[in-house]
């Protein structure tokens, strides 16, 4: 059912530097942002402007950029502390905290990115924030297998069976809440927001929001009837447009396969989220992928149940650096660099690595130099004397 008479969102078009509300509601659906991230992305994201900045930083990270997303939020949220609080910075906190939910830095999505977003007095868009809290939390808990929390994060943004027309941004944890509804076997709430989804023709708004409820349908479907359904949400046009969702929504295909016998099929399903996840760095859903795939009768090597992180050769000297305890600064001068640049690796770096601190990485980086070691991956590049 939809609550209420459908409103505009003023608190969050307040935020977004006097955007209109219909343009907010199109973010959160998934569909102009990506667009206008397309649009923006032989633009500097220097030369971006505020609106445009923030449809690139969130359309990157619904399209699975995700590096440009967290490159486009270190830019926006430098131009916040520059122009002292004239323009506002939580969108910029929020891309990075779903980023470093999504790549299970639980530490960051839980703690000082949420709590970054939660701090806010009664400002217009103070309650919009803090239901974007819930979302990224939401998000952490399911990666992390926490499903209960998972579904009490998400149900508390919009209940079971309701869609809240004047709450957009509860459109993004739809999955979320059906997928944690299913795993904590409330199969009645979960069919009832898909039939929510299903009457508020949710599928209409886009082609993410389509892949959301035909994924989110065959998830709350019983097993009947749930193949044909999961193959209705892989065959929708575009749909690796979306690669995050793709991979949730086949990881959740590849368990019901492998549950009802279907072993063979179920890999295909396992190796393509697999991929995707290791792609994005989305290490607590790799592992999970992984498993699976190795309990359908694939050979995995115990490295393969983590996904390595990536650093390029600049973020990885700059992380070496930063572990000895020097400052950006100091940093700056020995690799001929900007401090801001410096920032701009280290904020890429630290989610990467699932540490929100300095002192935490030298052992990060001891562990991925291991893990690089194992793989027989090239050496990692050494910093600069």
């Amino acid at each position: 059912m939809i609550a209420e008479t459908p409103t505009v969102l003023e608190p969050v078009a307040h935020a977004l530097a006097h955007a209109t509300s219909t343009r907010m509601f199109r973010f959160e659906v998934g569909h102009a942002a990506a667009n206008e991230h397309e649009t923006a992305a032989h633009t500097p994201v220097e030369s971006l402007d505020l609106a445009s900045l923030i449809a690139h930083c969130l359309g990157s990270y619904l399209t699975g950029r995700w590096e440009e997303a967290l490159a486009s939020a270190l830019v926006g949220e430098a131009r916040h502390h520059d122009r002292a609080d004239r323009i506002p910075v939580w969108p910029f906190q929020l891309c990075r905290a779903l980023v470093a939910a999504g790549r299970g830095a639980d530490d960051v999505s839980r703690g000082t990115l949420a709590d970054d977003l939660a701090r806010f007095g009664p400002a217009p868009e103070a309650r919009v924030i803090r239901q974007y809290v819930r979302h990224v939390r939401a998000l952490a808990a399911i990666g992390r297998g926490d499903v209960e929390s998972a579904y009490q994060e998400a149900a508390a943004m919009s209940r079971a069976g309701v869609l809240h027309s004047c709450e957009g941004q509860a459109l993004w944890v739809s999955m979320d809440l059906v997928e944690a509804a299913v795993r904590t076997n409330r199969r009645t709430e979960a069919a009832a927001h898909v039939t929510a989804m299903r009457e508020a023709n949710v599928a209409a708004l886009s082609p993410r929001m389509a892949l959301i409820e035909a994924g989110s349908a065959a998830m709350a479907a019983p097993d009947p009837i749930s193949v044909d359904l999961f193959e209705d949400a892989i065959a929708i046009p575009d749909v690796e447009r979306w690669p995050f969702e793709l991979a949730r929504v086949r990881l959740a295909y590849g368990e019901r396969l492998r549950r009802s016998r279907a072993i063979t099929e179920s890999r295909t399903h396992f190796a393509a989220a697999l991929d995707a996840f290791q792609r994005l760095g989305a290490r607590p859903w790799a592992t999970r992928a992984a498993i699976e795939l190795r309990a359908a009768g694939e050979t995995i090597s115990p490295t393969d149940l983590r996904a390595t992180p990536v650093l390029t050769p600049q973020e990885h000297q700059t992380a070496l650096l930063a572990a000895t305890g020097l400052t950006n600064k100091e940093i700056a001068e020995r690799l001929f660099l900007s401090p801001r640049t410096v920032g701009a690796h280290l904020y890429r770096v630290f989610p990467k690595l699932g540490v929100t601190t300095r002192a935490a990485l030298r052992d990060a980086l001891t562990t991925l130099h291991a893990e690089h070691d194992e793989r027989g991956l090239a050496s990692a590049p050494q910093a600069v004397a």
